[in-house]
């Protein structure tokens, strides 16, 4: 069980006075003194924001994808070039091959090409449920069918040469066990905030979950159901939910009117010691 946790977000789609943003999400967690790093935005920007930071990217000991999309994995080669011993953990089921469509336009939005074998000796692909450090575990979706999520968000992936709706086999939450219970990071939160936090009950029995990190991937949804998901936290034990990247702006105000102090939106150089 973990006593002290910080984390700090190298990179948010939110700019600072201080930090540059861009589109993507790099966050640095301490977790006494383990130093983790989950994702690494859209390029070298998170590793210039840490050097701003006096953080020494050289001291993290695992890197974490939380999925395979550019945003989220396309610094990877300038981590490895400034940090040359740290594993980093990447779920099974992640290949180059995720796609968006747009407007009936199909758009490439995975891992740059050729990462994962340049950089095969670093990688290390995970399945099922997965402990990497004493009370820090690796938890996939429970779910096989995510078809009509993926559809509504336009979201693909191409198999044996066929286009269809994203699985997200490749997506993957980060959870660690604490003091005040858990705290769950999952970058984007495709499949949904409340199907996660099931993964999450079904797969460790527990469901005491003291602060949620990441992305919600909120734009899309009505007013409605922006309120029935209020509701489902309101019942929760969440303490916290720290949030930014795909969220979405009127989807962060409608969540901020109705649950108020319990979610934060974060931005580049954002810190949080729990």
């Amino acid at each position: 069980m973990l006593r002290k946790v910080e984390m700090t977000v190298l990179i948010d789609n939110v700019a600072t006075e201080a930090l540059p943003g861009e589109w993507g999400l790099s966050i640095l967690i301490s977790a006494d003194h383990r130093k983790i790093l989950l994702d690494t935005g859209a390029g070298s920007l998170f590793a210039q924001n840490a050097e701003s930071l006096g953080i020494d990217l050289s001291e993290v000991e695992a890197g974490v994808l939380s999925h395979a999309h550019y945003d989220h994995a396309d610094g990877m080669d300038t981590f490895f070039e400034r940090n040359r011993k740290a594993p980093f953990f990447v779920r099974e089921g992640a290949c180059e091959n995720c796609f968006g469509i747009k407007e009936g336009v199909q758009k490439y939005i995975g891992i740059r090409r050729g990462i994962l074998a340049a950089y095969e000796n670093r990688i290390r692909y995970v399945k099922g449920v997965c402990e990497i450090a004493e009370g820090i575990w690796l938890i996939p979706h429970r779910k096989a069918d995510y078809s009509a999520v993926a559809l509504r968000n336009h979201l693909y992936t191409i198999r044996d040469g066929t286009c269809c709706p994203d699985d997200f086999s490749h997506e993957q939450s980060l959870v660690l066990d604490t003091e005040k219970g858990l705290i769950v990071l999952n970058s984007c939160s495709h499949t949904g905030m409340t199907n996660i936090l099931a993964d999450i009950q079904e797969m460790l029995g527990r469901n005491d979950i003291y602060a949620y990190v990441g992305g919600l991937h909120l734009y899309n949804l009505t007013d409605e159901e922006l309120d029935v998901l209020c509701e489902e936290i309101i019942q929760t034990s969440i303490g916290h939910i720290f949030t930014g990247h795909c969220t979405g702006d009127h989807a962060f105000h409608v969540l901020k009117a109705r649950l108020g102090g319990r979610i934060e939106q974060f931005a580049s150089g954002f810190s949080y010691c729990f």
